[in-house]
């Protein structure tokens, strides 16, 4: 992943941190960052989407592959679609862009 990329994630700002919009592809392989597609960052999680199993499963792959306390992620939106928005307190848009980029060269 080039650092070119990592700079079409669409990574907004709010007051308490930021908000990362993802593309998430449940029913996959196997849990996965999988690069940078339209602005949002894919992840692929194992999970079917029922009963908000997908969107654990996307919080915990995140708080992992990316370093950051569960309890610092929230769906912000997009609960039932694949197009959601992970809101991430206490980041700054430079410091998650990082995290993002080390987590894909991996």
């Amino acid at each position: 992943i080039l650092m070119s990329d990592i700079s079409e994630l669409a990574i907004e700002e709010f007051s308490g941190g930021v908000v990362l919009p993802v593309k998430a592809q449940p029913g996959s392989r196997k849990n996965e960052l999988r690069g940078i597609h339209d602005g949002r960052l894919r992840v692929c999680i194992t999970q079917v989407p029922e009963r908000g199993r997908a969107n654990k499963a996307i919080v915990a792959l995140l708080s992992k592959t990316l370093a950051i306390p569960k309890s610092s992620l929230a769906i912000h939106s997009g609960h039932l679609s694949s197009q959601k928005k992970i809101a991430v307190i206490g980041m700054t848009i430079n410091s998650l862009r990082e995290r993002v980029n080390r987590a894909l060269k991996c």
